[in-house]
């Protein structure tokens, strides 16, 4: 990989396969694969269904401009917003999460014409923009593991200069598992709302099942204005999409909004986005992921109480998390390793970060329960 820029350590598998949650290399070695390929893969690798969409797709037509979409984004426009609740809104597909999102901020921008919008410190928005910068002339940020008293915290909030609040329901800064809690979330939501804002939800990494619901934010009692979604929309073909509340869609329109990206509204991303919503229902993955997660973070607490060197366990459906004792001498890159050396491909975040150290786990909706009980054993093995 001499030819590639450097963006992050490269481990020089070479991966040339892949079948639901196992990767093959070019020597034929199984891995399983606990992180989705970048928390995407819902479905699993080379989902058959899913194949046979792209291909017919293929077949046809892959990409148009964009004042010509065909009826394919529309059918998935309709699709994503009966799905977040906003089945008379307006929606346009992308290609990444980080683009949602910021489109999304962007939106809430224009819509109020307020100079802040709120979040949370350690929310991961995007990778660029104002949204992946979160400066502070743009934003008004809140540690919500500080809060101790709500009220307190709303009244330190300068709600009136706040035009939306942009709410990353689990995950947190990369590798984090983390839920902030629901009175904060609720009544920050309400305030914003009552007082003319919006709020936007980033849904890339907890939506499409992987919190055991079809979205994170529906472990609160929120009415978004605003969604994002990504990743598991496209099960890792370049697909996202930002659905926008009515009332906020029809004002920009009235105010000649414009913007164009080479790949927005593209019939192949569109017919793959329809295809995995139609997936996940026919085939009860939602619910499928909600009761292995379950089984699987049962197990991981199972493991803690047996391991005083595991700090913490949490997790929502198929998202989850294992954070060591920082003075156990363990470290998540260590236990990562040695996990990876025995066939486990895991999510792991570097000493340093103010959770200490750990292992994610975001496996497939599809992943085979055999797998995620061999995976407990050989992490117990590797902390024995």
């Amino acid at each position: 990989m001499e030819h590639l820029l450097r963006c992050h350590p490269v481990n020089g598998i070479n991966f040339v396969r892949g079948e639901n949650c196992a990767l093959f290399d070019d020597q034929n070695r199984r891995f399983i694969d606990l992180e989705s390929g970048s928390w995407a893969a819902i479905l699993g690798h080379s989902h058959p269904r899913l194949n046979r969409t792209i291909k017919a797709q293929l077949d046809q037509v892959m990409h148009l401009g964009v004042r010509t979409p065909n009826q394919l984004a529309e059918s998935a426009a309709r699709a994503v917003l009966e799905l977040v609740g906003l089945p008379d809104g307006r929606c346009t597909f992308l290609s990444s999460g980080s683009e949602a999102v910021e489109f999304g901020v962007q939106v809430a921008r224009r819509v109020t014409g307020r100079p802040l919008l709120l979040t949370f410190t350690d929310s991961y928005l995007a990778a660029f923009g104002s949204a992946g910068r979160k400066d502070p002339a743009e934003w008004h940020l809140v540690d919500w593991h500080a809060v101790a008293d709500v009220a307190a915290c709303l009244r330190s909030i300068p709600f009136e200069r706040i035009g939306g609040f942009v709410v990353e329901p689990g995950g947190g800064a990369p590798g984090f598992v983390r839920f902030p809690p629901a009175a904060l979330v609720e009544a920050i939501a309400r305030r914003v709302q009552d007082d003319g804002g919006v709020v936007v939800v980033n849904e890339i990494t907890t939506g499409m099942g992987r919190t055991g619901k079809w979205f994170g934010y529906q472990h609160y009692d929120l009415r978004p204005d605003i969604v994002a979604l990504g990743k598991g929309l496209g099960n890792g073909f370049p697909v996202s999409a930002t659905a926008i509340r009515r009332i906020f869609a029809e004002k920009l329109e009235a105010r000649g909004f414009h913007h164009a990206q080479s790949h927005q509204n593209n019939p192949l991303g569109c017919a793959v986005a329809l295809e995995v919503i139609a997936i996940l229902r026919e085939e009860g993955l939602i619910e499928r992921g909600r009761a292995v997660g379950a089984s699987f973070l049962d197990g991981l607490r199972r493991l803690k109480a047996q391991n005083a060197r595991i700090r913490d366990v949490r997790g929502r459906g198929m998202l989850l998390a294992v954070e060591f004792d920082p003075d156990s001498g363990l470290s998540g890159a260590s236990v990562h390793a040695a996990l990876w050396d025995r066939g486990f491909i895991v999510g792991g975040y570097p000493a340093g970060f103010p959770a200490g150290t750990g292992l994610r786990f975001d496996p497939p909706l599809t992943i085979e329960e055999s797998d995620l009980t061999r995976l407990l054993d050989t992490l117990a093995s590797v902390l024995a």
